[in-house]
């Protein structure tokens, strides 16, 4: 299938309705109907006002986080339009790809 991967960056701390952004992110997608996303956490980074966030020992809440979406032309429109909607301002990159699945199911 032709598509596009849009990877969302945030950190653990950031919240919207009482969740944590990229687990009510993760849920929003489920919920549209997209075939699956990934949170990925990362160790160090920054981000628009060029603040190093990262992950220390007794410390995670600054941790930076990556969302990631595999979702057809369709799905993307319908996922922006829920994040427009609820007014969830987030940094991504989305690039045009081809995915799909291999193999049998369940196997």
């Amino acid at each position: 299938m032709k598509g596009y991967q849009i990877t969302f960056f945030t950190q653990q701390n950031r919240t919207h309705h009482h969740k944590p952004l990229a687990e009510w992110l993760m849920l929003a997608a489920r919920d549209l109907g997209l075939h699956g996303a990934t949170i990925i956490s990362a160790s160090e980074g920054f981000g628009e006002h060029r603040r190093i966030h990262s992950a220390h020992f007794f410390e995670l809440a600054d941790q930076p986080q990556e969302i990631i979406i595999a979702a057809s032309g369709e799905e993307t429109e319908r996922l922006f339009a829920l994040l427009k909607k609820e007014e969830v301002h987030l940094f991504y990159v989305m690039t045009p790809v081809e995915y799909g699945s291999l193999g049998v199911a369940g196997k």
